[in-house]
């Protein structure tokens, strides 16, 4: 037995995140979408976020392009343009402990995740930064993620799964995840691992050094 915590980041998608949330509530599913910015400035795509906030998912802010990491960025500006502009996008649909998913470049747990001007937005403006613990690689492997995402799954007592309504064909494969999950004895739950949650409404939870790059910002790399 195992506690699981799904969350889809990088949508929404027009023809992907209407399946997945289908999905969820024939099997009573809380989940929380990370979602892009400039994709819910588009109306159709915020009415699914809207859906998913209706059906008591939790929509959550994973930066407004997605285009470079955030540690990575030496524009002094990039909690406003990545961070601040997204939330605004979000707008009432947003729980309120605002959270917050960076972008990790294929999933990397490192220093690229966040800088300090960045971490100190986040605490300022009150919000909880979530991670993750288990990386299956839906997005490269559409077929194949399943095996791996039970494996990380049963290696630890509480997997928080990042998993993305995108085009590529894996959540065609959601099903199966989660009738195999149940079978190995799933506790599904919609909050996040604390391990997972190191800024949590503002406060520095857990150790964030090893996040938290020391670009100087303005400078050209």
């Amino acid at each position: 037995m195992f506690d699981l915590t799904l969350s889809f980041d990088n949508g929404p998608d027009l023809e992907v995140t209407p399946r997945v949330l289908d999905i969820l509530a024939e099997r009573g599913i809380k989940s929380t979408f990370f979602v892009i910015g400039e994709k819910l400035a588009d109306p159709a795509l915020r009415r699914l976020a809207e859906r998913a906030h209706a059906e008591g998912h939790w929509i959550g802010n994973h930066t407004y392009t997605h285009s470079v990491p955030l540690g990575r960025q030496t524009d002094p500006d990039s909690a406003d343009n990545e961070i601040a502009r997204t939330q605004s996008v979000i707008g009432d649909l947003a729980d309120n402990r605002r959270w917050f998913r960076p972008f990790g470049g294929g999933g990397k747990l490192d220093d690229g995740l966040l800088k300090p001007s960045v971490v100190a937005h986040l605490c300022h403006e009150k919000y909880s930064c979530v991670l993750w613990n288990s990386i299956p690689r839906d997005w490269e492997d559409p077929d194949g993620w399943v095996d791996r995402a039970l494996k990380q799954c049963r290696a630890q007592a509480w997997s928080l799964v990042v998993l993305h309504d995108l085009p590529t064909g894996a959540m065609r494969h959601l099903e199966s995840f989660l009738d195999r999950a149940a079978e190995a004895g799933a506790r599904l739950h919609q909050e996040f691992p604390p391990a997972c949650v190191p800024i949590r409404s503002g406060e520095i939870a857990l150790p964030i050094a090893s996040y938290v790059s020391t670009i100087e910002e303005g400078i050209d790399q």
